[in-house]
């Protein structure tokens, strides 16, 4: 564990030094978002902090690679892979921040970074099963089945970098969550500690930790493709090492939703975003629009619409994150304690259910009073 967290701090102690760097040199490469329609910010604002981001992912991981348990992570070729297609979308999406790139170019540079990491091994393997057991996948399913889910994951993250701090702090909440689940897999079932997704997840908590300061509200600096792309992919791939290559018929797992849950426990993590992108997808195609085509109806739009503030409404998502996937870990490690966990994640639902929707219960309660005199 102590090594998890050196590599950690250290990940968000290079992304928070760095990133100052990375927005000057944004500003003089004329880097920046500028003010649109759609748009919540109001001045333009430099973009491109994902270099900073990768920058402390990459000596995070130069760093794990010498400590004496991690090391062993660094025998398969599943980091490398992410470094490579986490590389590619880097530069991909920094090319995408200074001159703006078609939506099916970066379709395409996605699929290749996916097939990268394919490529090194970062594949799904098993597909686990109710009751026990799972199906294995062939090289003719697994393959395109993972470039699909880490396309997807890429996809659903930029959706939502759509408000200050609010991807990062997202994603912040899914790793962690993501991490205490496989670090605790690997304790219980004495798997070894020094495991691929438990290092992925843990660096992809400290480069966002460490990006925060700088990107909430009023962020200084937005992350840019190059930032929201690297993070799905890197999540993707954690989420892939543990979910597709560990065969669930090793952990002894024989009810329901323990056994599912390796399978289910990316959607939940990644929940919001992949909702909030369904609802796109499915609003603009209804208008006759591409499914990429950019509007102002996404789940954080909503809240500012409803009337809460900038800063409240990146917390409620926030807090929505933080309950799905805290829930749904909680869930798994419950240890034969699943209905005490499930009526505290409903009673919170429902209390969250309340707290979003307060500047509308406002206004419905002072409507009749407003009206009811000359």
């Amino acid at each position: 564990m102590r090594e998890y967290v050196l590599t950690g701090v250290l990940v968000a102690a290079v992304t928070y030094l760095l990133t100052p760097f990375v927005l000057r040199l944004a500003v003089r490469l004329h880097v920046l978002a500028e003010v649109r329609d759609r748009d919540v910010h109001t001045i333009p604002t430099p973009r491109m902090g994902g270099v900073a981001m990768f920058a402390g992912i990459c000596a995070g991981l130069l760093v794990a690679s010498r400590l004496p348990t991690l090391q062993r992570v660094f025998a398969s070729s599943d980091v490398q892979g992410v470094l490579y297609g986490g590389g590619v979308l880097v530069l991909l999406g920094a090319a995408d921040d200074r001159w703006g790139l078609d939506a099916l170019t970066k379709l395409a540079g996605q699929v290749v970074a996916a097939g990268i990491m394919v490529l090194q091994g970062v594949q799904l393997l098993y597909v686990p099963l109710p009751g026990g057991g799972a199906l294995s996948l062939s090289p003719d399913l697994g393959v395109p089945i993972t470039v699909l889910f880490v396309v997807v994951t890429i996809n659903a993250i930029n959706f939502i970098d759509g408000l200050d701090g609010l991807a990062a702090g997202v994603v912040a909440i899914s790793s962690l969550s993501f991490f205490a689940y496989s670090y605790e897999l690997s304790v219980v079932h004495h798997f070894d500690r020094a495991a691929a997704p438990t290092l992925l997840s843990a660096v992809l908590a400290g480069a966002c930790i460490g990006f925060l300061p700088h990107n909430f509200n009023p962020a200084r600096i937005f992350m840019g493709d190059s930032g929201s792309m690297l993070l799905g992919l890197v999540f993707a791939a954690a989420t892939v090492s543990l979910t597709g290559q560990l065969d669930p018929n090793a952990l002894g797992y024989y009810q329901f939703v323990p056994t599912l849950l390796p399978l289910l426990l990316p959607l939940a993590l990644l929940a919001i975003p992949l909702f909030d992108l369904i609802l796109a997808i499915v609003r603009r195609s209804r208008a006759g629009q591409a499914p990429w085509a950019p509007d102002k109806q996404h789940l954080h739009h909503r809240l500012l619409t409803l009337g809460h503030s900038h800063a409240r409404a990146v917390l409620i998502m926030y807090t929505w994150s933080a309950l799905i996937a805290g829930g749904t870990v909680a869930l798994g490690l419950s240890h034969g304690r699943p209905l005490v966990v499930t009526a505290v994640v409903l009673a919170a639902v429902a209390v969250l259910l309340v707290a979003s929707n307060i500047p509308r219960l406002r206004t419905a309660t002072r409507g009749p009073q407003s009206g009811g005199h000359p």
